[in-house]
């Protein structure tokens, strides 16, 4: 095991010969995240297990943090612990992506210059948030909106009858 977290990984080397990978990243490393952050303090905590399964050289292992995110809909702190299962199948392309069993997601690695870990660990994050984040509360004040009561909703065209049926009582 590595006490330190390398900068730079080679799934295919590290799958060889059986390494893990642990400790923390800063959550300034993590600029594709950046938009979504209400405070990028923190670190990400990271156990990565190279191996292999069967032909496939694998990646297993967790990915861990507590983001603080920014509700879309009030702008404020929106707590978001991250707690993942990482499971990928390194492959060199597509065509054998489709090959790879259902329980690994594919890392795309053709052999050549290594991968920033910081940058596999980023990719992980970028599914684990949310499209649009917000609060529970947020979301279904949001649904209910200016609609809140359809029974009482108002006609459009209310005020032409009102002048409809005030030009036909003058006659």
């Amino acid at each position: 095991m590595l006490s330190r977290l390398p900068e730079f990984v080679d799934p295919l080397r590290f799958a060889d010969k059986c390494r893990r990978v642990a400790g923390e990243l800063s959550l300034t490393l993590f600029d594709r995240i950046e938009e979504s952050l209400f405070e990028r303090a923190g670190n990400v905590r990271v156990a990565l297990d190279f191996g292999r399964d069967g032909r496939w050289s694998v990646v297993t292992g967790t990915v861990e943090t507590d983001l603080v995110l920014r509700c879309q809909l009030c702008l404020d702190r929106l707590p978001w612990p991250v707690r993942l299962r990482v499971a990928l199948g390194v492959v060199a392309s597509l065509e054998e992506a489709d090959h790879l069993p259902a329980s690994y997601e594919p890392l795309l690695f053709d052999g050549g210059a290594p991968i920033r870990l910081s940058d596999l660990v980023q990719d992980e994050l970028v599914l684990a948030i949310p499209l649009i984040p917000q609060h529970a509360a947020c979301g279904d004040a949001a649904q209910l909106g200016p609609r809140a009561e359809k029974g009482k909703r108002e006609n459009p065209f209310a005020v032409l009858e009102q002048l409809k049926n005030n030009d036909s009582k003058s006659s």
